[in-house]
């Protein structure tokens, strides 16, 4: 079973950084993209992020050159470095990751279960 466990959110004040972490973890073949998504209520779940197995990454036009996302193949771990963050980043925060389960030839997205991000004024 895969799973993914995200971990680092919290709350601090505007101006401040946050570092979240993604662990995958399960009977893997291969991990494909992996990205960020944040989502506040009664919106849809949005883009912050993306990074592929090679280390391109694609950002959201409100986040660039304020958060970084990275990745550890090895420790099948992404993450998303957050500096001077403001109050309208305040959601909850998800990593997804495409992800090819062993004993199968394809890949699926899998999501983390969510971690808040509150940043005061």
């Amino acid at each position: 079973q895969v799973q993914l466990v995200e971990s680092g959110g919290g709350l601090v004040q505007a101006g401040g950084s946050l570092r979240l972490s993604c662990k995958v973890s399960g009977t893997i073949s291969g991990i494909r993209v992996m990205a960020w998504f944040h989502q506040t209520p009664g919106n849809q779940r949005q883009l912050v992020a993306s990074i592929t197995r090679t280390g391109n990454t694609d950002y959201a036009d409100s986040m660039e050159g304020r958060f970084t996302i990275s990745r550890d193949n090895a420790m099948r771990t992404v993450y998303l470095q957050m500096n001077n963050l403001k109050p309208e980043d305040t959601a909850v925060y998800y990593c997804t990751a495409e992800v090819m389960v062993g004993g199968t030839n394809y890949y699926r997205s899998y999501w983390g279960q969510g971690t808040q991000v509150t940043i005061s004024s």
